[in-house]
């Protein structure tokens, strides 16, 4: 992902003031290295402090195709060098107002008795003179941004930072995302039902529509030695249940390398499905669970249910290295005060507490036939709900609260299943997100980034609704 960076500066300046454009340049330096950290491909205009420094500058990140850019004020500037950049960029600006340092040290700067060079110590530290002139330029101008203010020693500055670089990763990450689509929806989930036109016009993502004749042929072509490599690695990733059938295993593994092949031959990065039918179709769909499990846990995020919607704000967890965990609401416990919530799909192994059990289902309630399941909790700590929601008009926004993954009984039904903490209480948080009308499942990641999926949101012109 191809990050830019540019400050600004008044070229007047530099004539009057010794060492102030070398000072500048050096905590513009400071910034690049740090953004380097963050996994970025920067792509650096310097300073610009000339109206004509500044076209060069929005050439060389219109020519890069950078995803988004940071500008850093490193001085007072004119608004004139820097609407040209961003004009012709077309892509979310970040300005940074950051100082040198919290504070002026007042009587040391008053006690150099000489105010020419005062004033140049005092323009090293004026960050803050130009915010509101670029901020009233852009709102004009209809430019979109955002700023981050504080000073260079400050932590809060790189988190924000990094969140931001983050979250372009991830919008870049959507832009490639190819879901595949097999099967078809679970007949009746009206919340379900997703309009793809709508979908890649939100996330800029590409739908490939499958069909199950086509896993069939891949799976008829499987061999003994694939299904048993298939095996081993099932024991590697899960604890096998002693009441595993051998016969189980095989049709499990022999469908899990047919799914690995599908996505491969088809470059998916996540996929939805369902299917309810006869014969070897039955087979098919039947022993998925498993399969599909090892494709998420390995940053292929398969949805169950057909479920478009939830598989892509999967995927937004997964690119954002937290997981994200096929969910719907199981129960409410308003004796603990926690919510809990799970599926009979796919999991995220990676973001389980302990190790994940594949364990055999007599029955797939609600859904044709037998076969093997998961049975997974998800790690305790922080963790944040991600649904991906269309309004009535169409449009599409994110739903958001953060909680905690909280140790206690779990429904050892062979599902996933975990309890929840939320800070409104299980009441509230119940009523809340349902308000919201996201369907009934959503996506469960590790840790608290609200403040990165609000950033994401904010990079692809997106809403967000967070609950607290």
């Amino acid at each position: 992902m191809k990050t830019g960076l540019f400050s600004i500066g008044l070229d007047t300046y530099w004539p009057q003031f010794d060492g102030l454009l070398d000072n500048l340049n050096g905590y513009h330096n400071h910034i690049s290295e740090q953004i380097k950290g963050m996994g970025a491909e920067l792509v650096d205009a310097g300073m610009v402090d000339t109206p004509e420094k500044a076209q060069d500058a929005a050439k060389l990140f219109k020519t890069e195709d950078v995803e988004i850019i940071f500008l850093f004020i490193s001085t007072y500037a004119l608004s004139s060098t820097v609407l040209p950049v961003v004009q012709k960029a077309k892509v979310p600006i970040v300005m940074l107002n950051i100082q040198p340092v919290a504070q002026l040290d007042y009587d040391k700067f008053n006690a150099m008795g000489d105010r020419g060079k005062m004033t140049g110590v005092w323009l090293e530290h004026c960050q803050s003179c130009s915010l509101p002139e670029l901020a009233c330029v852009f709102n004009r101008a209809g430019v979109d941004y955002h700023v981050v203010s504080g000073y260079m020693q400050e932590d809060y500055v790189w988190q924000e930072i990094n969140d931001w670089v983050d979250a372009a990763k991830v919008a870049e990450g959507m832009r490639q995302n190819r879901v595949g689509i097999l099967g078809h929806y679970y007949n009746g989930m009206l919340d379900v039902y997703s309009d793809l036109t709508q979908q890649a016009a939100a996330f800029g993502n590409h739908f490939e529509i499958l069909e199950m004749c086509e896993l069939f042929d891949l799976r008829q072509g499987v061999t003994a030695e694939e299904i048993a490599a298939k095996i081993s690695q099932f024991h590697e990733k899960f604890d096998v249940s002693d009441e595993c059938e051998q016969s189980e295993l095989e049709r499990a593994a022999q469908t899990s390398v047919a799914l690995d092949k599908l996505i491969a031959k088809h470059k998916l990065c996540s996929m939805a499905y369902y299917y309810e039918g006869s014969g070897e179709y039955e087979n098919i769909v039947t022993s998925v669970i498993a399969g599909n499990t090892l494709l998420t846990g390995e940053n292929t995020p398969i949805a169950g249910e057909c479920e478009i919607k939830n598989v892509q704000a999967m995927k937004i967890m997964d690119l954002f290295g937290v997981g994200g965990s096929f969910s719907e609401f199981y129960l409410s416990d308003f004796k603990d005060d926690v919510v809990y919530l799970g599926h009979d799909g796919p999991a995220h192994f990676a973001i389980a507490e302990g190790r994940v059990g594949l364990v055999p289902l007599p029955i797939y309630h609600g859904k044709p036939g037998k076969g093997l399941s998961i049975q997974m909790t998800v790690k305790h700590g922080p963790v944040t709900v991600l649904s991906v929601v269309t309004r009535r008009d169409g449009s599409v926004f994110l739903q958001v609260c953060e909680g905690e993954s909280v140790s206690g009984p779990v429904l050892q039904i062979g599902n996933t299943n975990s309890r929840y903490k939320f800070p409104m209480g299980a009441r509230d948080f119940m009523n809340e997100w349902s308000r919201g009308g996201p369907s009934h499942h959503c996506a469960i990641g590790v840790g608290h980034i609200g403040d990165k999926l609000e950033k994401l949101a904010a990079i692809l012109g997106l809403e967000v609704r967070r609950l607290s």
